[in-house]
């Protein structure tokens, strides 16, 4: 018997493990799919793409989408201590103020707004830069400069500069808007993931078990309350009983998944493969929002891509210093625009990349090349997800609905342009040769919509399966919210969901630093402790130097 049992030790889960077993009178269970987080290939930074359709990867695909040229779209997922925050390309990103602010003032979600939760990123965060008004130091996950700059990332900064968009040191600072290297969770050249930084060092105490390669696959409830959870371990189910709560930190995947399986969901897909309705919860699958990534690449014969430096003497360099280009996260520098000044927030984010990138990351690079990903990262389209069978094993019909938002097209053909733009001048345009996609017969915006089309992906970032909401309707979309502003699952007592699903919007930028901030404000939900008070950075004098 347990006193909280959590699913999934992803970026959230990590969290609510560290800070539930701090109580050592709290006994605390953690569950995760996946195996231990011991390859080499998870904490070299450069090895991220090795990572991709391993044992560590859920390796899910969409269903074909109808607006993306009927294409099936590869979805990698971390299945590993640490989740995806062990397989990504640790950029750190919170989004913009506007974001959070749309979540309380658009959807109900009191206490969950930028000033609520700015306190909690500094809680977490120990930057290499020192503590300022939007910035933590000490705190267990480690923001770091980058060790190691390519040369076609420093000239993406320069040109992008030449180009209009303004140099940025901070994304996370006073503006988005801007251009410059992301700061990343790394620690002494190595990925420092949320099992890194939270987890590990909790796993020594009695209190908190944590089992690995055992996969939830139903919540029990009885008399409307969770009681406990079902998983498969060495082929063998087993049970595990909770007195206190159940969270579900499996992520925009994994917990709508869970909850569906559980009787928690639409009744009528329910009914349809025959599972028990414990909860009439339309809003559970729904309201899937990701963001949507095209690809500009050109030639560039005369620069050394950096899977060019992948070689034993830089292997032997990076296992001896933890220094050299496999410190590198591929994805170096960057920024966020507007394609209208009129807008509250960038609506594109860039990621500039020192290597081709095919087939969403899955293609092994041949030659020398830039990369530039275009993302939008003001997201009209939703989708769904649903269960294929009652059967847990079997990977759920995920369809984020790319491009069904119309207005969602047309910030990417700006971005099209911008990015040419980019590389025609400065540094850039000396070391660009060939235009590889779009393409040089790619020029009108007819013939830019047709290669978005062909070419879209995802930038990784999925949220908003188990949207919270201030009632029990999302009053921005008039979907159903499935967990309220404490996180707990609408219907069900001791249930709570704290991970990605819970984001009624995607914020602007990449996803897992929100969510280790939602963890970490669940944490004192969960306990109940008073929040953290809220904090305007922007009306607090920065520190004097030491």
């Amino acid at each position: 018997m347990y006193d909280y049992i959590i699913v999934g030790a992803g970026s959230a889960g990590c969290v609510l493990a560290a800070r539930l077993s701090e109580n050592p009178a709290a006994r605390v269970l953690l569950l995760e799919a996946g195996p231990p987080d011991d390859a080499d290939e998870i904490h070299i930074p450069a090895a991220l793409n090795l990572l991709f359709q391993s044992t560590f990867d859920w390796d899910f695909r969409t269903v074909p989408q109808e607006r993306a040229a009927g294409r099936a779209i590869y979805w990698p997922r971390g299945r590993v201590l640490g989740g995806s925050s062990s397989m990504n390309a640790m950029v750190y990103i919170r989004g913009a103020r506007h974001d959070y602010d749309t979540w309380r003032d658009e959807y109900g979600c009191t206490g969950w707004g930028y000033t609520d939760l700015m306190p909690y990123f500094r809680r977490a965060e120990d930057n290499s830069r020192g503590a300022s008004a939007y910035h933590g130091a000490g705190g267990p996950l480690s923001v770091t400069d980058l060790k190691y700059r390519s040369p076609l990332t420093r000239a993406f900064t320069a040109s992008a500069g030449a180009s209009g968009l303004a140099a940025n040191d901070d994304f996370n600072g006073p503006r988005q808007d801007g251009s410059g290297f992301y700061q990343v969770t790394q620690r002494d050249g190595q990925r420092w993931s949320a099992a890194d930084a939270y987890l590990r060092p909790a796993m020594p105490r009695p209190n908190l078990e944590v089992l690995t390669d055992a996969r939830a696959t139903q919540v029990v409830i009885e008399a409307g309350r969770a009681a406990g959870v079902r998983y498969l371990r060495r082929g063998t189910e087993e049970l595990a009983r909770a007195e206190t709560e159940v969270i579900l930190a499996a992520g925009a995947i994994g917990s709508p998944q869970l909850l569906l399986l559980s009787g928690v969901g639409p009744a009528d897909q329910l009914r349809d493969l025959e599972i028990g309705v414990r909860v009439d919860s339309p809003g559970v699958g729904a309201n899937l929002s990701d963001h949507p990534v095209v690809t500009a690449m050109w030639e560039t014969p005369r620069i050394a891509g950096l899977w060019e430096d992948s070689t034993p003497a830089n292997l032997a360099r990076w296992r001896l210093r933890h220094s050299g280009p496999l410190t590198s996260n591929v994805a170096e520098a960057g920024g966020f625009s507007r394609t209208r000044p009129s807008l509250p927030a960038p609506d594109l984010q860039w990621h500039a990349l020192p290597t081709p990138y095919l087939r969403a990351g899955l293609g092994d690079p041949s030659q020398r090349v830039f990369s530039l990903l275009i993302g939008l990262v003001a997201v009209g389209s939703r989708g769904q997800l649903w269960l294929r069978t009652a059967d847990p094993r079997h990977k759920p019909a995920i369809d984020p609905g790319y491009l069904s938002d119309p207005s969602d097209i047309e910030p990417l053909v700006v971005g099209v342009r911008m990015a040419r733009e980019f590389a025609a001048v400065g540094p850039l345009g000396k070391a660009c040769r060939e235009e590889l996609a779009p393409g040089p017969e790619v020029r009108t915006d007819a013939q830019v919509r047709e290669f978005i089309r062909r070419d879209l992906s995802t930038l990784y970032h999925p949220v908003g399966t188990c949207a919270m909401g201030g009632d029990s309707r999302l009053a921005a979309s008039k979907l159903a919210s499935v967990v309220d502003p404490e996180l707990r699952v609408r219907g069900v007592e001791r249930l709570r969901v704290v991970d990605a699903s819970v984001m009624p919007v995607v914020p602007r930028g990449n996803t897992n630093a929100p969510t280790i901030a939602i963890a970490e404000r669940a944490a004192d939900l969960i306990i109940g402790r008073a929040p953290l008070e809220p904090a305007d950075p922007a009306a607090e004098p920065e520190p004097l130097p030491a």
